[in-house]
């Protein structure tokens, strides 16, 4: 399985960065968690540096796509030849958005009907294109989620791993990261705001139900 994290210049460090821990946890044959953006580096909205791991090509065809957030979102979804690239589906993948992620599926038509969460700051811009925002901080439907707030990606992350391994999977992620005395409260709370999505029918994704 291979989990790829959209990640633009400008980006969210705990939006792309939490997921990618909490998603590396899963130890399955297989399972793969990327770093994907258009250029080799992009750098966060505090300065901090990464190298991408895979390309936005290799992410199209990924099980699973998380869009991470960040400053710059408004001007990704403004470069046609950038969004472009990006050919996402949702028959045959996993799609989450994390905060300003919810605006880049809205921008590529993956919203339509579907009502979305994401952070106050993005709000006004995904209402603008057209998309009812939830006040929650998760929200999904067959094979699409968004989440808002920035520590709302660990519902992302944990949603993503039920879907492609197990709740049990899911759990023992969590619990890992969790602070101490709090980890099964914390299990319980994470686990609370996602299964009521992830109990009704899926989509196929790589041969899974």
């Amino acid at each position: 399985m291979h989990i790829a994290i959209l990640t633009f210049d400008g980006y969210n460090e705990l939006d792309s960065l939490i997921a990618l821990g909490i998603l590396n946890r899963v130890k399955s044959p297989g399972w793969r968690v990327s770093i994907a953006s258009p250029s080799p580096r992009v750098r966060s909205m505090n300065g901090v540096v990464v190298e991408s791991t895979a390309t936005l090509e290799e992410a199209s065809a990924a099980d699973a796509v998380i869009i991470g957030s960040g400053m710059q979102t408004r001007e990704v979804v403004a470069d046609a030849t950038l969004m472009a690239r990006l050919c996402l589906d949702p028959s045959r993948q996993l799609l989450a958005g994390q905060c300003s992620g919810a605006l880049v599926l809205a921008k590529l038509g993956l919203l339509e009907g579907i009502p979305a969460c994401t952070d106050l700051t993005t709000k006004p811009w995904v209402i603008d294109a057209g998309v009812e925002v939830l006040n929650q901080p998760f929200f999904a439907t067959g094979n699409i989620a968004t989440a808002g707030g920035c520590l709302a990606s660990q519902y992302l992350a944990a949603w993503v791993i039920t879907r492609l391994d197990s709740a049990e999977a899911a759990e023992s992620a969590l619990h890992y990261v969790a602070p101490v005395g709090e980890k099964d409260e914390y299990v319980a709370r994470a686990m609370r705001n996602i299964s009521p999505y992830v109990d009704r029918p899926q989509l196929t994704v790589a041969g899974r139900p």
